[in-house]
């Protein structure tokens, strides 16, 4: 760096550099690119670590080293004496004479917040233990969803990784984090992040989501990340002094939509891809869930979608391991999954929110809002036949058909759940599934999730029913930002017949009573009986695999009529698997067609170790149909034994099984 603050010298071009934002290359400094059709000239204004070139060098001497401007509005160059920790902004010099110093739209970090300067980052100097792991196939993974702040007492990168071994033990396999893109303040969901590259400051930063990514994989646990390309939140977001990032055709809800398809797209595209290659790559992730893809517009023939699935699968590829890419869609479109060469976009899974629609009308009656389009458990019949309850047909809530039959689309291209970030905390009190609902509705959701062949999601703290709710929360500095999110609350819960005051998103107050206490699964009673039936419920999964293989064939479903009871049974030649789901206060019992053989009860969630009941009888099989009395608001799960002489399934673990015979004979 120059000796002298305020020296203007020239960057050294360093054309063919590849990368977006500064990429530290050892002894020769760091590179910077930078996509700014919009300014002249550029220029990287530098100071050391802690200082804030532009506006306060006190951290380290000033520098300012001008970049070479080059094709499709770009400008790179290589600074010497430039290394990690680093500050830098852009300063833009305008075509009226003006400048405007900027944060890098591609920073790694920032570690003053949304509105300081960049850092310097060097991925390559982190000393990673994971060589070897790899994520297993999606129909094997139980998912975790987690808000980093709210997870632990800490609420950074590194309190997450203290909690793991609660996951391990669960039998999580895979967590996925809610976006960590840099957001103003220090409370946010994510979704209002302005700096894609930037991982959260108060979170630990770039390093300490390389610290959770690798003690995650030390527990054989997979990390994906919540990632939004639809939009980039409001305040701090200065793209557009850069270049046409967005597309005047185009809004979403949340703001402007990126110009995926306009004049000058083709930058703002590489702009998404290469943030995804590159997180794969800098922090090892194992996917990403990409936020409201609906809210991603692109009339061009090759959608960015399918470009960033071909990209990252590439990426997959050459580092030998499988990055999972799965997409949030209320359009019920199976072109999603489907490959390029069937006219799909290629991604691997979708979240289908129909399972937890239909369950959640099932336990708590409650018909408002989108649940108007829902009766019940009868809706998992159509969803398992057509991977959509609305597989073409009309919604009253949307006042429109919506979707397409994915009958041929495996089962383990869907991600369900029973509870997650947007069904929670977009109700107006935040209210998880156990503040709704008992201890048998909880454990009903439960196992009418993990017994389904699609691919199961929990919320961070939904198996032990932590009490705390999940509630919206910001921490923006702009009050007509801070009064419009207010307004936007309201209004969001016009459609449902909840009563009071929304809670005040910008309190402090709200982001921490949405705090867990995983304590609490220990601590005895109801918590500690729903944490075992999921741990249960999860290793029972991993045992039966056809509960979950995507190559099994479909469920034969039996609805009973006028009840909220549901059950499948799925074989595949001697093997067989039942579940009885019933939602009635009262017993049923059940008389389903099934494969011939000694029929025995695996699970039952009113079991008293799970805090419930006791079980309901024994089944009983009499000329190839299985009769399965189910006590009141719970599931039963079973498995044929199959006749002697037939190839059947290993024994499996059948870990437990003597130590409950007693009790689940009660």
């Amino acid at each position: 760096m120059s000796s002298r603050p305020g020296h203007r010298g020239s960057a050294k071009s360093s054309p063919g550099a590849g990368r977006l934002g500064a990429r530290f290359l050892g002894a020769a400094g760091t590179a910077f690119e930078v996509w700014a059709p919009a300014a002249e000239r550029v220029e990287v204004l530098l100071a050391g670590p802690g200082g804030d070139p532009g506006r306060d060098p006190a951290g380290g001497e000033r520098h300012v080293a001008a970049l070479e401007p080059g094709a499709a509005g770009y400008h790179t160059g290589t600074v010497s004496g430039v290394g990690p920790g680093d500050t830098y902004r852009y300063r833009l010099h305008r075509a009226d004479g003006t400048t405007i110093d900027r944060p890098d739209p591609a920073s790694r970090h920032q570690p003053a917040g949304v509105h300081g300067p960049s850092a310097v980052d060097d991925p390559s100097a982190f000393a990673w233990t994971d060589q070897g792991f790899a994520a297993r196939p999606l129909h094997d993974q139980v998912i975790y969803e987690l808000h980093v702040g709210t997870f632990s007492p800490a609420g950074t990168f590194d309190g997450a990784a203290a909690q793991l071994e609660h996951l391990s033990a669960l039998g999580v396999t895979t967590i996925e984090l809610m976006p960590v893109a840099q957001f103003p303040g220090e409370r946010n969901w994510g979704y209002d992040g302005v700096l894609p590259y930037a991982v959260q400051d108060s979170y630990g930063g770039p390093e300490g989501l390389r610290r959770l990514v690798d003690a995650a994989h030390a527990h054989d646990i997979a990390v994906i990340l919540d990632v939004v390309y639809n939009h980039v939140g409001p305040e701090g977001n200065h793209l557009d002094d850069f270049g046409p990032y967005f597309s005047p055709r185009y809004g979403t809800p949340w703001g402007p939509g990126l110009n995926t398809d306009g004049p000058q797209a083709d930058p703002v595209r590489r702009y998404v891809v290469e943030h995804a290659v590159g997180f794969v790559r800098d922090h090892h992730l194992d996917g990403f869930r990409i936020d409201a893809v609906h809210g991603i517009v692109d009339t061009s023939a090759v959608h960015l979608l399918e470009e960033l699935a071909a990209a990252v699968h590439g990426e997959a590829e050459r580092i030998g391991r499988p990055v999972h890419l799965i997409a949030e869609s209320d359009l019920c479109d199976p072109r999603l999954v489907r490959s390029p060469e069937a006219g799909g976009h290629g991604l691997d899974a979708q979240w289908a929110d129909d399972l937890h629609h239909a369950v959640h009308v099932a336990i708590t009656g409650e018909r408002d809002g989108y649940y108007v389009d829902y009766t019940g458990l009868d809706d998992l019949r159509t969803m398992l036949r057509d991977r959509y309850v609305f597989a073409g047909r009309y919604s009253a809530h949307r006042q429109r058909t919506v979707g397409r039959p994915a009958r041929d689309v495996p089962y383990d291209r869907f991600v369900a759940c029973v509870q997650n970030h947007d069904q929670v905390g977009n109700r107006m009190l935040g209210e998880r599934l156990g503040e709704l609902t008992d201890l048998e509705g909880c454990k009903l959701a439960a196992a009418a999730l993990l017994t389904s062949p699609f691919v199961p999601m929990l919320f961070m703290g939904e198996e032990y029913a932590d009490p705390a709710p999940f509630r919206y929360f910001v921490s923006h500095t702009d009050p007509d930002l801070i009064d419009a999110v207010r307004t936007g609350r309201r209004e969001e819960f016009a459609a449902f017949a909840w009563q009071g005051e929304a809670p005040d998103p910008q309190a402090p107050d709200t982001f921490d009573a949405s705090r867990l206490d995983l304590s609490l699964a220990r601590a005895g009673g109801h918590h500690t009986e729903l944490h075992a039936c999921y741990r249960e419920l999860i290793a029972l999964r991993a045992e039966l695999d056809l509960l979950r293989r995507p190559d099994a064939p479909d469920p034969d479903v039996v609805a009973v009529p006028g009840r909220q009871t549901l059950a499948l049974h799925r074989r595949d030649g001697p093997r067989a698997v039942a579940v009885v789901i019933n939602a009635e206060p009262s017993d049923v019992e059940v008389a389903l067609p099934a494969a011939p053989g000694t029929w025995t009860v695996r699970l039952d969630t009113a079991a008293t170790r799970f805090g419930g009941p006791g079980r309901a009888g024994d089944p009983t099989f009499t000329a190839g149909v299985l009769r399965v009395s189910v006590g009141p608001r719970s599931v039963v799960v079973l498995e044929v034994a199959p006749p002697a002489g037939s190839t059947g399934s290993p024994a499996g673990t059948r870990a437990g099984d003597a130590a409950h015979a007693a009790e689940e004979g009660s």
